[in-house]
């Protein structure tokens, strides 16, 4: 941690005045640095809270009153549709690609093709948001799933978090019950025999609020909620299946054959009475956390990021849950897969209630943090500074782009993307087809234009292809003597 931590007080050009900026200012007078509440929940789909989705057959209060305090992005983004690549893009502010991250660690399932090298952990090098806040004079806390590394040499105390509970190598809980003490985490003790381990994350959160109401801090709760294994409370599990004996209706339509995988049933309809289960309890965890802010003071001066690292489990799995309208789920790069919920609350500067249709993504978080934090970087991030759009500004960003070179568990297929306004172009790796949808008249990407607009697929490709040079991307492999798309042979043909 010496090592790194003087080549990050190399990397700062300076601690800025909080609130430097004229707007800003006129906001909020106050000289103490806002506190940061970060919200990861593991595949929570974009229409599986009620803010999204007013039809959403999973009760999420808590989440819901976040999003009447503070600001809801319609168009908020994971920078990947699985997990560990878009945990690593909330923590630094990067592209995964930029170092290879670009599946779950480590995913390395092959198709038709061998799938694009994959490096499986966050380097010690890397700039956390941790670690900008730690220099900063912040507590920093981690609780729950971390799964960005291999070992615990890469853990969250050595990526700059004071105090870690719960977060070590695994992607699971793995077993039939460790979603409920004896956990088997060895990084958080057991509780009594039973106990719920979103209630304990949370609880151990808040805790860590009271502990440090004095002084700045970040806390961030990375639920494995509502990950697979599909378990529930059972309280809560029984009030679902009778509320499910009331809906009718298709559960289920046939997904296209994925790339000779296998026909993918995908879910239509929310009905899932244990996945809802760990919805609610989910959102229960999230309403004590935010009920501790207000209990230890510190609500007003706090900001709180509430998302997702990808899209609702749609199309494998147990399928628990329906994205629709967004076409696909976690694994694909079609709007289920890669759209996430995305609420701001920063009492101050966000309106309460208000509603943001601009483009924004995981690789956000840092910028947007530093600069509330008064924190300027000479390091290079991907990522934006949310503030003026949290103020109702416009944000100054030209494209969002995604790249997975794999093949998904879900069925999804290797491909990139990138949206420019509201058009987005989906790029399949194995082939090199196109296809172009317009997100503000077709959310679920049913009817493809790039037929009708070339000059726009031209473009948005030329785009897309010169953010593959500046990452550093790698592509499909060769298999048994066949070789796949390339946008370099592409490029040149």
């Amino acid at each position: 941690m010496i090592t790194k931590s003087l080549t990050f007080a190399a990397s700062i050009a300076c601690l800025l005045l909080i609130f430097g900026s004229p707007s800003f200012a006129a906001e909020n007078q106050s000289p103490q640095k806002p506190n940061v509440v970060v919200i990861l929940v593991d595949d929570l789909g974009y229409m599986d809270i009620g803010a999204n989705n007013p039809n959403c057959f999973y009760e999420t209060p808590n989440v819901d009153r976040l999003a009447a305090t503070g600001m809801r992005f319609t168009d908020g983004y994971a920078a990947n549709p699985v997990c560990s690549p878009t945990r690593y893009s909330l923590m630094t502010g990067k592209y995964p690609s930029r170092i290879d991250a670009t599946n779950f660690f480590s995913g390395k399932r092959g198709g038709t093709f061998r799938s694009a090298p994959l490096f499986d952990r966050m380097p010690l090098e890397e700039i956390t948001i941790a670690d900008a806040l730690s220099q900063a004079g912040y507590a920093t806390f981690f609780a729950g799933k971390w799964h960005l590394g291999p070992n615990e040499e890469f853990w969250p105390t050595k990526q700059g978090f004071d105090i870690n509970r719960g977060g070590h190598r695994g992607g699971g809980p793995y077993g039939g019950d460790k979603y409920f003490s004896p956990y088997g985490n060895p990084r958080l003790t057991d509780g009594p025999k039973g106990e719920h381990l979103p209630d304990r994350l949370a609880t151990e959160t808040a805790d860590f609020i009271e502990q440090n109401k004095n002084k700045p801090f970040l806390a961030y709760l990375s639920f494995y909620s509502v990950h697979t294994p599909l378990i529930g409370r059972p309280d809560l599990v029984k009030k679902y299946q009778q509320r499910a004996k009331q809906i009718t209706g298709k559960e289920f339509a046939d997904e296209e054959t994925v790339y000779g995988d296998k026909q993918r049933k995908v879910r239509i309809l929310q009905k899932h009475a244990v996945y809802a289960a760990m919805v609610e309890a989910m959102d229960q965890a999230v309403g004590k956390v935010i009920d501790q802010l207000d209990r230890s003071g510190v609500a007003e001066n706090t900001i709180v990021i509430f998302t997702g690292d990808n899209g609702g489990l749609s199309t494998s799995e147990g399928s628990p849950t329906s994205n629709l309208p967004l076409r696909g789920g976690k694994g694909w790069v079609y709007e289920g897969g890669i759209r996430e919920p995305w609420i701001v609350r920063y009492p101050g500067i966000t309106k309460p209630g208000s509603v943001n249709s601009q483009p924004i993504c995981s690789i956000d978080v840092l910028p947007t943090v530093a600069a509330a934090a008064g924190i300027q970087f000479t390091h290079q991030v991907d990522g934006v500074n949310l503030l003026p759009a949290l103020q109702g500004e416009s944000l100054e960003r030209r494209a969002l782009f995604w790249h997975y070179p794999h093949y998904s568990n879900q069925g999804g297929f290797p491909g990139g993307a990138i949206r420019v306004g509201s058009f987005k172009l989906v790029e399949r790796y194995e082939d090199g087809r196109i296809h172009l949808y317009n997100l503000r008249d077709d959310i679920g990407e049913q009817s493809d234009l790039a037929d009708k607009h070339p000059e726009m697929v031209s473009e948005m490709r030329s785009q897309i292809h010169a953010w593959y040079k500046d990452v550093d991307a790698k592509f499909l492999q060769e298999k048994e003597g066949r070789k796949p798309w390339s946008p370099w042979a592409a490029a040149t043909n």
